[in-house]
C-alpha cells in the first residue's frame, strides 16, 4: 500500500535523482509555525468533511495564516496528480480512485460552515479522465452557489491538455467569479519545470475563457527563483496582457525537498515591487507579487480590489 507521506513514495519518479541542495530561506519568507484556536478550526471541519487541501498537499508557507482565518483552498478530484512537475509537492502518479460524486457537496458545506466571501477551488491533473475533471469543477461551482449564493468563487484549474477543447466551455458555462490557471514559468524553463504541460496552450487557454465570457476575470501565476531572467518575466507579462489576463500573480519558488528543481536564488523584495511597478504598468487590473504570494493568498481581498479597478476603469 503506498504511503504519501514518504516523499520516495510520494514522488516515485524522482527518488532516483540525484539531491539538489536546499540553500537557508532569507529572513523576508521565514513563517512561523500555526498554532491558532482559527488554524485548528479550519483542520478540524477539512477532515470533517473529508476534503484535501492544496494548502497542506504543497506545503504552502502560508497555511498557518490562511487557515487562522478560516481560509483554506480546497483541493478536488483526489490527492495524486497525473504530471510529475519538477516543482510541485503534490503527490504523483496513476490515481486509484474514480472522482467522488459527493466531493462537491462536501466542499460547498464546507464553505458554508467556514462562513467564507470568497473561497478557491484548485484540483489535481486528471489525464485520466475523459473531460480532464471539468464536469466535477461545474458540479462543485454549482453546489457552492447553491448552499452560499453570496460567496464569490474562484477556480484554479487544469490545463485540460488531452482534452477536447470543448470541455471548457463547461466550466466556463457554470460561471465561476474567477477563472485561474497558472502558467507557472518563462516558456523555455517548460522542458525542466513544467514538461507535461505547453505554454501557449495554457496561454490559450485563459483567452479562450474572456472569448466566451468577456466578463468573468481571468488570473494566472508564475514563480520566480526557478532560472528565469527579468526579460523572460516582461515577455510573459506582455503575453498574459495579449491574451487579457486581469491579475497576475508572482511569488519565489521554494523547493519542497531535495529531489525536486533546485531553487536558482531568493528574489529580493525590491525587485519583486519592480515587477509589480512593470506589470501593473502593462495594463493589469490587479498584481500581487511578494516573496510570499500564491495564487489562493489573500484571494478574497484581492477580489475586491480586482472588481473596483475594473469599475474604475470602466469609468
Amino acid at each position: 500500500m503506498r504511503d504519501l507521506k514518504i516523499p520516495e513514495q510520494r514522488h516515485p519518479e524522482k527518488a532516483h535523482r540525484p539531491d539538489n541542495a536546499q540553500p537557508r530561506k532569507p529572513e523576508w519568507i521565514r513563517v512561523k509555525a500555526p498554532t491558532s484556536d482559527g488554524y485548528k478550526k479550519t483542520y478540524a471541519i477539512m477532515r470533517e468533511h473529508k476534503l484535501v487541501t492544496v494548502c497542506e498537499e504543497a506545503g504552502c508557507p502560508n497555511a498557518g495564516e490562511c487557515w487562522s482565518q478560516g481560509h483554506a483552498t480546497m483541493m478536488i478530484m483526489g490527492d495524486v496528480c497525473t504530471r510529475a512537475c519538477s516543482f510541485c509537492n503534490i503527490a504523483t502518479g496513476k490515481p486509484l480512485e474514480d472522482l467522488d460524486p459527493f466531493e462537491p457537496g462536501r466542499v460547498a458545506d464546507a464553505v458554508a460552515k467556514l462562513g467564507l466571501n470568497h473561497v478557491v477551488v484548485t484540483s489535481v491533473d486528471r489525464d485520466d479522465i475523459k473531460d480532464g475533471g471539468a464536469e466535477h469543477f461545474a458540479q462543485t461551482i454549482r453546489a457552492i452557489r447553491h448552499r452560499s449564493p453570496d460567496t464569490t468563487i474562484e477556480i484554479l484549474t487544469p490545463d485540460f491538455l488531452r482534452c477536447d477543447p470543448s470541455v471548457l466551455e463547461i466550466v466556463v458555462a457554470a460561471k465561476p467569479d474567477v477563472f485561474n490557471h497558472n502558467l507557472e514559468t518563462v516558456p523555455g524553463l517548460y522542458p525542466t519545470v513544467r514538461h507535461g504541460a505547453r505554454y501557449f496552450h495554457s496561454l490559450r487557454l485563459l483567452q479562450r475563457v474572456k472569448e466566451m465570457d468577456p466578463t468573468m476575470f481571468t488570473k494566472s501565476g508564475i514563480m520566480v527563483g526557478l532560472g528565469e531572467d527579468r526579460q523572460g518575466v516582461l515577455q510573459v507579462m506582455d503575453d498574459m496582457r495579449a491574451a487579457d489576463i486581469d491579475f497576475l500573480t508572482i511569488g519565489q519558488y521554494l523547493q519542497p525537498t531535495p529531489k525536486h528543481h533546485a531553487v536558482d536564488r531568493f528574489v529580493t523584495p525590491e525587485e519583486f515591487e519592480a515587477y509589480e511597478k512593470a506589470a501593473y504598468g502593462k495594463g493589469f487590473h490587479m498584481v500581487s507579487a511578494t516573496p510570499l504570494t500564491r495564487s489562493s493568498y489573500h484571494a478574497g481581498d484581492d477580489f475586491a480590489k480586482l472588481r473596483a479597478a475594473r469599475l474604475a476603469k470602466l469609468g
